[in-house]
């Protein structure tokens, strides 16, 4: 791990950690954030978790499910002139008209702005039929942000069958950063995820299960606030508001859900 570690730094070169940080930290207060979604910040906390994971501009890094783009605003214009994108999103040609929907508002997100987005590849996911998500072993960092309940929702054996196919795509001793919601440990997990949260030690077993090692875990998206009993799960809580006005202020004062922020390692 040193020795990769010793590489990793001389692959940056005479660029610079610095710089490289400076650069994400310029991205973040860049104009082609979402203004809504910059607002987000203090919960999501992009510049320590990416941090925490090791993000450097010259990588290949995947994103999976990205969903609206609230990652990806960040990760390409960091990643655009000495590394690169890549998107695991829904099928244009789902039998999904929901994925359909989604594929199709990424696609026009990405053409709407090629300044910052004419590099990012693209390839396809949808669990349980599709999960490859780049070709093996050309891959630095995989990053996914509260997805993993989604897959649960599906079952173990699918859950089991993305991390996997993580695993194949990173490189050796490349890193698959995880953020989802968290169950307490004392609670009972459900395995279809019903409410949105995971216990720590699901994800944790599921990993080890594909061939990671926790690297480390951190608590950067910590919410103590967050009980995790909420009518309706995790989504009851901003910015979804489930509920709608039931309860709001008291789901307003929580905040966001209390999240796991994991460093997994290919062995």
């Amino acid at each position: 791990m040193k020795r990769r570690t010793a590489i990793a730094l001389m692959a940056i070169g005479s660029w610079g950690m610095a710089r490289a940080d400076e650069a994400l930290k310029a991205v973040l207060a860049g104009p082609q954030r979402t203004p809504a979604f910059a607002e987000r910040d203090a919960w999501r906390h992009p510049y320590e978790t990416l941090s925490f994971f090791g993000i450097r501009p010259d990588m290949t890094v995947v994103e999976i499910s990205p969903g609206g783009g609230w990652y990806t605003e960040i990760l390409a214009p960091y990643l655009r002139d000495r590394g690169l994108l890549i998107l695991a999103g829904d099928d244009p040609e789902s039998g999904s008209a929901y994925y359909r929907r989604s594929a199709e508002r990424l696609r026009l997100k990405l053409k709407a702005n090629p300044a910052t987005y004419d590099r990012v590849q693209q390839t396809v996911f949808e669990p349980p039929h599709r999960v490859r998500i780049a070709a093996a072993g050309t891959v630095d960092l995989v990053l996914t942000f509260r997805n993993v309940h989604n897959w649960a929702a599906k079952g173990d054996d699918v859950v089991s069958a993305v991390f996997r196919s993580v695993h194949a795509s990173l490189k050796s001793g490349g890193v698959f950063g995880v953020v989802d919601h968290r169950l307490p440990a004392d609670r009972v997990q459900d395995p279809k995820a019903a409410s949105g949260y995971l216990q720590t030690v699901y994800v944790t077993r599921l990993a080890e299960s594909a061939g990671f090692a926790l690297a480390a875990a951190s608590e950067i998206n910590a919410n103590p606030r967050d009980g995790a009993d909420h009518e309706g799960g995790v989504w009851a809580l901003p910015p979804t508001y489930a509920n709608k006005d039931k309860d709001r202020a008291r789901y307003a004062a929580i905040g966001e859900s209390d999240r796991m922020t994991l460093k997994f390692v290919r062995r």
